[in-house]
């Protein structure tokens, strides 16, 4: 039943995420046709504790809409937007940064990132050993 709750959860942000910009678009235009068009990219970012997706519950749950512009729940939408255009929406991508040290403490968390990025199906989970890992990759992306 959790897993039920989590994905109608993230389906609904994603949808929120990708439909209210693109409807904002179409109000301000006043019928005209859009001067530019453009691929969406609106994710739903959550973070839990656990070692599974199917069991763990998401703690905290954002929404980032990079195009046309940073917007959305997530507390730094300008960096995270930079940073996942740095990256060309490839998450697995990310690094950990030099100089961070974290202990060695397991006490798992787990990320998942699901929406459009330009236009494409993104869909990301991963789990980290603690949030000091989690926090060293991705210094803006997932920070919320």
């Amino acid at each position: 039943m959790r897993n039920t709750a989590r994905w109608a959860t993230t389906l609904g942000l994603t949808a929120a995420a990708v439909c209210v910009p693109l409807s904002g678009a179409a109000q301000a235009a006043g019928g005209a046709a859009p001067s530019a068009l453009y691929a969406p990219s609106a994710l739903v970012l959550t973070v839990g504790h656990g070692d599974s997706a199917m069991t763990v519950t998401p703690e905290r749950a954002v929404t980032l809409t990079c195009a046309p512009g940073p917007s959305g729940t997530h507390p730094a939408a300008d960096a995270a937007c930079a940073e996942m255009n740095r990256l060309g929406g490839d998450l697995a991508a990310l690094t950990m940064r030099e100089g961070v040290f974290c202990t060695k403490q397991y006490d798992p968390v787990l990320v998942t990132v699901d929406g459009v990025w330009r236009g494409q199906r993104v869909s990301y989970e991963r789990i980290f050993s603690n949030e000091c890992v989690m926090n060293a990759h991705g210094s803006s992306v997932f920070a919320f």
